[in-house]
């Protein structure tokens, strides 16, 4: 397959009617040269107001940032950037129920030892999710002049592509809050800018169901002031290609949420849903987490007792204040209770916390598909179905 020197995108994109897959099909065609060894690529059916794309077989295509690209986001993201408005409390509702995903996935290093399949896509609409949150350690991923990999947008297209099949909404995550944590200047800062300069680009014609999320966590040397002047630069640069993005994005200190009131945003920028974390009580989320301090710590429960519950409600209606006062949208990004603990308390806790976020009008993703602390088991294919069904509860019987 050949790629003609030349075209222009923005012309494409325009003259393409967004009503009609057969007008794009025949753009797409007269861009690019098949042979009988290249690739065959269907343009399929509309779903969500966006084209999508069956049997691509991107690791056959040299330029990812190219005709891929416009296969992929033609029509439907012509449409979201047409949007001259965006209501980010809408927004925020469609992302609705959330599973974070793919963070600490083989498949980034090698499609052929990915864990995440295609099917679970289906997987998580089918048991009434609404929208996956793509963990996004990218730094590795870039070459000695901070350009990411073709090879790094093919697994994230496929990713953003198989979802948005499934009408579920994503958000990318820049997950590499350890690197900037531990050292947000020189090299880090650098490879942060460069991450969104591209990605925003890449997506700028992505439906409005794709969300850019800023940064995950910021802690440590990125401190809260720090991390405002960060942010203001990275959505600046997101702006350029975006004006009608939904941009995601927390205070620091590991998106706490008693640090909301440290987190400075544009006042005329009203397209922003903020994000927080909650993990409390920590000695009872994170028990037996090698990685912390409560390693060889087990044997909390929750029991949600009239105190415990107190507990959770109170935090939570801190963050509803400030959403109140500031008119922005709250998204719980994370929450979760490490699998060392006992099953019973850990699915007490994650319905109390999910019913409570809802209760207010937030929308959540779980910590996470995968890995730890985990939602399916990839090795029996099978839910974990305890926290599954706290998660989203099932239906009362009919009648």
């Amino acid at each position: 397959m050949e790629f003609i020197e030349s075209f222009d995108l923005a012309k494409l994109l325009r003259v393409a009617d967004p009503r009609s897959v057969k007008s794009l099909r025949r753009r797409v065609m007269s861009l690019c040269e098949y042979r009988s060894s290249g690739v065959c690529v269907n343009i399929g059916r509309f779903e969500s107001r966006n084209i999508l794309i069956q049997g691509m077989k991107t690791s056959k295509i040299p330029l990812v940032v190219g005709c891929a690209a416009i296969l992929v986001w033609g029509a439907g993201g012509a449409t979201a950037q047409s949007e001259s408005k965006t209501d980010a409390f809408a927004q925020n509702q469609r992302l609705g129920r959330g599973v974070n995903i793919l963070g600490y996935d083989p498949i980034w290093r090698s499609r052929d030892q990915g864990r995440f399949k295609a099917g679970y896509f289906e997987k998580l609409k089918v048991a009434g999710f609404n929208s996956v949150r793509i963990n996004l350690h990218a730094f590795r991923h870039m070459d000695a002049t901070n350009g990411l990999k073709p090879s790094w947008f093919e697994v994230l297209d496929w990713a953003v592509n198989e979802a948005q099949q499934q009408g579920l909404a994503v958000i990318l995550d820049l997950h590499e809050f350890n690197a900037l944590g531990n050292n947000p200047t020189g090299d880090n800062k650098e490879k942060f800018l460069a991450f969104w300069r591209q990605v925003a680009t890449h997506y700028q014609y992505a439906p409005a169901t794709v969300f850019f999320e800023v940064l995950n966590e910021p802690f440590g040397k990125l401190t809260p002031e720090l991390w405002n002047e960060f942010f203001a630069e990275a959505l600046g640069i997101i702006r350029k290609t975006n004006p009608t993005r939904t941009v995601i994005a927390g205070p620091g200190q590991w998106n706490q949420i008693g640090r909301l009131s440290e987190l400075r945003l544009p006042e005329n920028d009203r397209n922003l849903i903020v994000t927080v974390h909650f993990y409390e009580p920590f000695a009872f989320t994170h028990q037996g987490a090698s990685w912390t301090d409560r390693k060889d710590k087990l044997g909390f429960d929750w029991k949600a007792t009239p105190e415990e519950v107190a507990a959770l409600n109170r935090a939570f209606d801190k963050a509803d204040a400030w959403s109140k006062a500031n008119k922005r949208p709250l998204f719980l990004g994370e929450f979760g209770a490490y699998d060392r603990g006992p099953m019973e308390s850990r699915t007490r806790w994650t319905a109390a916390v999910a019913r409570a976020a809802e209760a207010r009008g937030w929308s959540w993703a779980y910590w996470q598909f995968d890995s730890d602390f985990i939602l399916y088991d990839v090795k029996r294919e099978a839910w974990v179905e305890p926290i599954r069904d706290a998660l989203v509860p099932k239906a009362p019987p009919a009648g």
